[in-house]
């Protein structure tokens, strides 16, 4: 019998993806059908459903899914959600009942099918507010949003591909019974994730070695799916963090993976998406430290610990981990948090992936108190290979400039 938390909505992982001869015969009828090629976004949340990380999820979310999120973070039918799972369309001739084949936008490869229960249009800007709370077409998830076509589709689907992120990145895609079974061999029970789209600097460090403390292990769980121009790719973050691990953290208290979703960058609302699919992954805890998923100053520091007090009792089984701002504290002589440093703002540093990307892009050395040598050296390695065109200036601002 297992002794992890059970995935989200009480029953069993939903993987939706198609294997053998299935597989062959759903492609082969796909070739066939209407093609709708989806975003960057969609394409994730496709895979997400395929592998079982959005269980129960069966599809894309209808009209009245979609209100219900926006509005009380719960689907038509009870369940918690708190980002819809939408695909768009600006194809007029879809029609409810039709079989439609799923593309990828960027690769063209056809990765499932779905049968069109539902065609609706949707205010843009009311998702916008319940969901990111703002308009501000800066915000890269509202350019995200208002990006998307004329038409919403719901509907059932079939997944018939992961897009290549096994075959790219081995053992490091893990899927959410890959993950399970790994804690089960483990003998964990107690395991929190550690949410990370940037290479994990001393802070990033200091808090995953917090809950090894009082967990089992922990999961250093990237996304590899795509983020906002001047971000630091998958692979070269994949790379810094197998560094980290190899060098400072002791044998069997953390397994690396990574998940296919594209940030949103919904701040609290994408906290708590980040702790459902969690969840599924086998997950007891989430990590949530200073402005967990934020951009820019759309979101209070702590915002995304907040709302975990805001939801429902039982909404999620997976709990949040709070952790104060964290910081380097030259008194101290090390990493510390508010909580433990009894010293001033002046002899704290403070530490942000925002901070490490900005010094790497203007060619500047990292010193210790930010990031570990062998991880600043594979950093250095990847800026060194940008043309000037590639180097984006990094702003600090928000939080990240504190």
């Amino acid at each position: 019998m297992s002794h992890l938390v059970k995935p989200h909505g009480g029953g069993e992982l939903k993987p939706l993806r198609l294997e053998g001869a299935a597989r062959k015969t759903e492609l082969a009828r796909a070739k066939a059908l209407k093609q709708v090629k989806m975003s960057s976004r969609e394409t994730g949340d496709l895979i997400m459903m395929g592998i079982g990380g959005f269980t129960p999820l069966d599809g894309f979310m209808t009209k009245a899914d979609w209100q219900g999120v926006c509005d009380g973070m719960k689907t038509s039918s009870g369940l918690f959600w708190p980002i819809p799972v939408t695909l768009s369309t600006d194809d007029e001739s879809i029609k409810d009942g039709d079989d439609i084949a799923l593309v990828g936008g960027e690769s063209g490869e056809i990765m499932g099918t779905m049968k069109v229960t539902e065609k609706y249009t949707i205010d843009k800007a009311h998702e916008c507010m319940q969901v990111y709370k703002t308009t501000d077409i800066k915000h890269p998830g509202i350019k995200m949003v208002m990006a998307q076509g004329k038409y919403n589709l719901a509907g059932p689907v079939k997944v018939l591909s992961d897009g290549g992120f096994k075959a790219k990145y081995g053992a490091q895609f893990m899927t959410p019974a890959e993950t399970r079974a790994a804690f089960e061999k483990m003998g964990w029970s107690k395991v929190a994730a550690f949410q990370t789209r940037n290479p994990m600097h001393r802070s990033h460090e200091y808090l995953v070695k917090i809950a090894i403390e009082t967990m089992d292990g922990v999961l250093i769980h990237s996304l590899l799916g795509a983020l906002k121009p001047g971000d630091i790719p998958a692979e070269v973050r994949s790379e810094a963090i197998s560094t980290l691990v190899e060098n400072y953290f002791a044998p069997n208290t953390v397994i690396q993976a990574g998940y296919p979703l594209d940030m949103r960058y919904a701040g609290p609302r994408e906290a708590l998406l980040h702790a459902l699919f969690r969840q599924n992954y086998g997950c007891s805890h989430l990590i949530v430290g200073r402005d967990h998923a934020g951009v820019g100053d759309y979101y209070g520091p702590f915002d995304a610990q907040k709302i975990f007090d805001e939801i429902p009792k039982g909404s999620l089984e997976t709990q949040n981990m709070n952790i104060d701002w964290t910081f380097w504290c030259k008194k101290c002589g090390g990493m510390a948090s508010r909580r433990t440093c009894p010293h001033t703002k002046d002899d704290r540093i403070l530490l942000s992936g925002t901070k490490v990307r900005a010094m790497l892009s203007e060619g500047q050395d990292l010193p210790v108190e930010f990031s570990r040598p062998e991880v600043a050296a594979v950093l250095k390695k990847y800026y060194a290979s940008l043309t000037k065109e590639q180097n984006v200036k990094i702003e600090l601002k928000g939080h990240s400039a504190a």
